[in-house]
């Protein structure tokens, strides 16, 4: 049987490629832990069966990030 052409959403390719080029990943910055916050990552990840440690913490940063913006977003009075 003849396979189905995908339909196309209509959105420019060079929008979508502009789009996925602004969410790569290109600025590194490093951080450092003693041995009892590795081992709480380790524990952390073995127990949950996380893979990817580096999205773990990202993800934990992110999120107290942008919960602390949000407390302290402007008001107008």
């Amino acid at each position: 049987m003849a396979r189905k052409k995908k339909k196309l959403s209509g959105v420019d390719p060079a929008y979508l490629e502009k789009q996925r080029a602004s969410l790569r990943r290109s600025i590194r910055k490093s951080v450092l832990f003693n041995a009892q916050e590795m081992a709480a990552i380790d524990e952390y990840c073995r127990r949950f069966k996380v893979k990817s440690r580096s999205g773990i913490i990202r993800q934990a940063t992110m999120e107290r990030i942008l919960a602390a913006l949000d407390e302290t977003h402007p008001t107008l009075f």
